[in-house]
């Protein structure tokens, strides 16, 4: 099992529940990976790696995605509180805004992946997916709230 493939999922899956309202239920049973896609280049390539994922990455994608959802609130209020204060929630990307919301979730509720690791899939999935430099901002503001929860289980 690839973990980076099941949080690309999981990551997708936020990003269209927040984008489309569509249900969780419905998403988490992942029939939009059959879809053909009208993506070209490095970008098809992975995309095509996300759609040939296994029952145990969809249901570790599914693990982040329904716990991100159900701790939404907390996980906003951590990212708010690490923004500088010319930035707001709703001035985030959406795709870093879920990148960041399951790399937050993963980091405090999933236990057994060092913060740092997570960092890292998070960076390499924005480079993937998100604007030229949105992997700096998510790095920062993950580098942050990393340090904040090490200090509170020291």
């Amino acid at each position: 099992m690839s973990r980076r493939k099941g949080r690309i999922l999981a990551f997708q899956v936020l990003f269209s529940w927040e984008a489309t309202k569509a249900s969780l239920e419905d998403l988490l049973t992942f029939s939009w990976l059959q879809k053909d896609s009208e993506f070209t280049g490095a970008e098809e390539n992975v995309v095509n790696v996300v759609k040939e994922s296994s029952k145990e990455e969809q249901t570790f994608a599914s693990l982040i995605a329904s716990g991100t959802v159900d701790h939404i609130s907390e996980i906003d209020g951590l990212i708010k509180s690490h923004l500088t204060k010319d930035w707001s929630l709703e001035r985030i990307n959406k795709v870093t805004l879920a990148i960041l919301r399951t790399s937050i979730y993963e980091m405090k509720y999933q236990s057994g992946t060092s913060p740092q690791i997570i960092i890292d899939e998070a960076v390499k999935i924005s480079k993937d997916f998100g604007t030229d430099d949105s992997y700096k901002f998510i790095n920062a503001v993950l580098d942050k709230i990393g340090k904040d929860e090490a200090g509170k289980k020291e």
